[in-house]
């Protein structure tokens, strides 16, 4: 038996548009898969805070929680997020300010899952992006 229920395109004017060819986020079912998300003003598609990885994590999540919003869920139903750094040296910073944030938006005080990365990114601008699957409860 096959699956039915239909694939959705997330979308909110809370978080950047897309520059690419994919949508902010997609939910099927109770599934909910959050594009990666860097630190862009969703009103000016600007890039902030310019090598500030602490302002530029907390900026990003702000994104990953509004689309996580528009797909129905609530950032407490976050079981997983990726984060891509662009060096190692900026781990610890990166890692306060994604611990505040997420003890502060995690009710339930079970936080997400986590992998971290260390790789290039597609801006030169962008220290971080972090993508984010949930499931709606």
């Amino acid at each position: 038996m096959s699956d039915t229920t239909p694939k959705t395109a997330v979308s909110t004017p809370h978080a950047p548009a897309p520059a690419h060819t994919f949508h902010q986020g997609v939910r099927k079912g109770p599934f909910v898969q959050v594009s990666g998300q860097g630190p862009v003003d969703p009103a000016t598609s600007e890039y902030l805070f310019p090598g500030d990885v602490h302002a530029q994590t907390t900026r990003t999540l702000e994104n990953v929680k509004a689309i996580v919003e528009a797909s129905g869920a609530t950032f407490d139903d976050v079981v997983m997020l990726r984060v891509y750094l662009t060096t190692r040296d900026d781990f610890a910073t990166m890692n306060d300010a994604y611990g505040a944030f997420v003890e502060a938006h995690c009710p339930s005080g079970v936080l997400p899952s986590r992998t971290t990365v260390m790789t290039g990114l597609p801006r030169e601008e962008m220290l971080v992006e972090i993508d984010a699957f949930a499931i709606v409860g």
